[in-house]
């Protein structure tokens, strides 16, 4: 994929560059939203922004992708590059925003490392923006063209259920009456809102069921500034959306998705509100009637904590073969755990396929705990909300 005189170049400076990134995503946001402010008020995360995590997040794509082309320059990383374009795709970006990136992310890159970046070395990283650019607009091409396009639509509340004292779900119809194409368990849309000071501002919720084929549902935490920023949409949703008011969704995107037959044995754990995802894929699999074990692990601070708990009890209780497992931090009731989640004792077979949605550090320990147990890498699938800092790191 990368020339070979780029491929040297790129090998040669990666360390620098790698080096750098943090503070070249820095000020290449900076420039880019000096220029063009209506991005950082009508597509990008403001909170993500104000937090870092979207620096981090680019950075980490940019060096990942290097390294792999070095690494494995036969092959295309599909699974990074496929999880990015489905988060592009439900936003709605457009190829012509590829070159506004491009020309104040390398005016960001001259900038940091100066004379270092000699007419070469500019190339092959142009050579490594480009080929990963039009990569991801490729995918997300194809994405647009199975949806129909990129569209905001207009949705109409017609259920508000409050789960938890900061947890809300939010049921919808379409406001045009239309028919509602379907999605695939785990799968996410964006939400887009209009806040007090104008901006419009878009968030990605997890779908955490359907309630009938012509519906859509989606629960929403209310995220307080500890130590990131307040969530702006979080909050503008608990406090202002109620029964009767219309909300603007994109179509279902998403990767984390089930993609096993009805004989593989499955192992669902999340933590928080990253039940959302793991609770429309047990009504999926009850519905389907799978007949492999499933394996539900879910850790919260407490069972007043734990949203959309009567469905993450429910659905497993529907299947002939499956268990479930619950943490609590305190309050523990009987037949759950006290503390955090720790497979030492679930049983797991080599052969399951394991899906993740929680914290960072709750992933990561669960997934050193199945690779412990057996469990292929490759078998372990996982949702970051926000940027994906696993990959960043």
């Amino acid at each position: 994929m990368l020339s070979e005189q780029s491929a040297t170049v790129v090998r040669a400076t990666l360390p620098a560059v790698g080096a750098s990134l943090g503070e070249i995503s820095e000020r290449f946001y900076t420039g880019m939203f000096a220029a063009r402010p209506e991005l950082l008020r009508d597509l990008f995360n403001r909170g993500n922004q104000a937090s870092g995590t979207q620096r981090q997040a680019l950075a980490g794509s940019i060096a990942a992708f290097a390294t792999h082309l070095l690494d494995h320059p036969d092959q295309r990383p599909d699974a990074m590059l496929g999880r990015i374009a489905h988060k592009h795709a439900s936003l709605g970006i457009t190829p012509d925003q590829y070159a506004i990136v491009h020309k104040h992310l390398f005016a960001a890159i001259a900038d940091v490392l100066g004379e270092a970046v000699t007419p070469e070395v500019a190339a092959a990283w142009d050579e490594v923006y480009w080929l990963m650019a039009n990569a991801l607009t490729a995918i997300e091409k194809r994405l647009y063209e199975e949806r129909g396009g990129h569209q905001w639509r207009t949705w109409e509340v017609v259920e508000r259920i409050t789960e938890t004292a900061d947890v809300v779900t939010f049921r919808l119809r379409p406001a045009d009456g239309g028919p509602v194409r379907a999605f695939r368990a785990g799968q996410y849309v964006s939400v887009r809102v209009t806040l007090a000071d104008g901006a419009r501002q878009i968030r990605q919720y997890s779908l955490s069921g359907a309630p009938d084929p012509d519906a859509r549902q989606f629960s929403v935490k209310r995220v307080h500034a500890d130590p990131a920023p307040e969530g702006e949409v979080s909050h503008h949703l608990h406090a202002r959306v109620r029964a009767g008011d219309v909300l603007e969704l994109s179509e279902a995107h998403g990767d984390l998705v089930l993609d096993t037959d009805a004989d593989t044995p499955l192992l669902l754990a999340s933590a928080g509100i990253g039940v959302t995802p793991i609770t429309a894929m047990l009504a999926h699999l009850a519905e389907s009637g799978h007949r492999a074990p499933v394996t539900v692990v879910h850790g919260d601070r407490s069972p007043a904590d734990h949203a959309l708990r009567a469905d993450h009890e429910a659905f497993p209780a529907k299947l002939p073969d499956a268990t479930v497992r619950f943490w609590y931090e305190q309050d523990a009731p009987e037949g759950a755990h006290t503390g955090y989640v720790d497979l030492a004792q679930v049983p797991v077979a080599p052969a399951t396929h394991a899906y993740l949605c929680g914290p960072l550090p709750f992933m990561r320990a669960v997934r050193e705990q199945l690779i412990g147990k057996g469990v292929a890498p490759a078998h372990i699938h996982y949702e970051v909300f926000g940027p994906d800092l696993w990959l960043a790191s």
